[in-house]
């Protein structure tokens, strides 16, 4: 296939692979014990992270490596007291949400806090939506270390149940910074064929054209 542009090419492999991660890429809670990741792939998979789109080029993502045994009790009771509390708000679907396996901190290679930094002051393209693209520009680094690490045959599984006060004072975060996830990474004993909730019966993923909104007609120009 001829080159259509300027810059690299992406051929129809090239893009074939990445289409095929896409589709492979699974929230993972069941996680293979052994040593944590050489510091070579750590540092390709957060080298992925870093090369995230951001908003104004801002760059709000901020990653602290957890991984010892210390850490990981230490977290465990954060997440364990945000499940239960799931669960009583879940109200008759608690029960059957509590025999869901949520987080894989025990026995992942690798524990890592993802972190929004505290606001840098850019304004170029948040001016209207400051929190917001910030979050927004943080969950792409995530997503980038997501694709990096299923193309590196590792799992990931995005922890959101904890305090984000109670975590951020464990970690000691500086004023205005955030937790925004615990990520489990590492060797995996299989990827789910489909995500696991959906093969647990707790929710499907919605066809496509239930995403596809039409617009409103655009009004009539007033007349000349």
């Amino acid at each position: 296939m001829a080159d259509t542009g300027p810059g690299p090419h992406v051929d129809d492999t090239e893009r074939a692979a990445l289409y095929r991660i896409l589709a492979l890429r699974r929230d993972c809670r069941h996680f293979t014990p052994g040593p944590r990741l050489p510091d070579d792939q750590l540092e390709r998979l957060l080298r992925a992270a870093h090369q995230a789109p951001s908003v104004g080029m801002m760059q709000p993502w901020r990653f602290m490596r957890l991984s010892t045994p210390a850490w990981r009790t230490r977290l465990v009771p954060l997440v364990e007291a945000e499940r239960q509390a799931t669960a009583r708000e879940l109200g008759d679907r608690g029960a059957e949400f509590l025999r869901l396996k949520v987080e894989g901190i025990r026995d992942c290679a690798e524990l890592l806090a993802v972190i929004l930094a505290p606001d840098d002051g850019t304004v170029f393209g948040r001016r209207s939506m400051p929190a917001e693209m910030a979050w927004a520009s943080a969950a792409c680094a995530v997503q980038n270390l997501w694709l990096a690490a299923r193309a590196e045959n590792l799992g990931l599984g995005w922890v959101s149940m904890f305090d984000p006060v109670a975590l951020a004072r464990e970690l000691d975060l500086p004023p205005g910074a955030k937790p925004f996830g615990l990520l489990c990474l590492g060797p995996v004993p299989a990827f789910y064929e489909a995500p696991m909730l959906e093969q647990e019966g707790w929710r499907r993923r919605a066809p496509l054209q239930d995403i596809l909104w039409e617009p409103p007609a655009p009004p009539e120009p007033p007349a000349a």
